[in-house]
């Protein structure tokens, strides 16, 4: 049976530290954050579309506008809990399918710059 993999990312701009790297509070920084988030499907609609991108992009882009520009240490629930690559995945995924139920999402990747990334999947 074929499948269809969708891929739709989103980047922003802003700051974090760990709370706790190595036994203390790790300074201040920026990175330039890229999310993808990836869709799969075996159907196609009348379109011959998986899934509309319009809508994906849209969601995940109200989604990384709460961190652009900012501090996520800042902004719940990383206010909370630390903000690592790994808890942003999670997140972001957790987030995308409460936003876009049977959507098909199936991973999240979060880049932390342009060669450090962190994929969360469920099992």
């Amino acid at each position: 049976m074929p499948r269809y993999t969708l891929r739709v990312r989103e980047r922003f701009e802003a700051a974090h530290h760990l709370r706790s790297y190595q036994g203390s509070p790790e300074p201040v920084h920026g990175h330039s954050w890229q999310v993808e988030a990836v869709l799969r499907t075996t159907e196609l609609d009348d379109e011959g579309m998986g899934f509309d991108f319009v809508a994906v992009k849209a969601t995940l882009g109200d989604l990384t506008a709460r961190f652009h520009h900012g501090d996520i240490n800042a902004t719940p629930p990383f206010d909370r809990i630390t903000p690592t690559t790994e808890h942003l995945a999670r997140w972001f995924y957790q987030e995308m399918q409460a936003r876009l139920p049977g959507s098909g999402i199936s991973e999240v990747t979060v880049w932390e710059g342009p060669d450090c990334s962190a994929t969360y999947q469920e099992a």
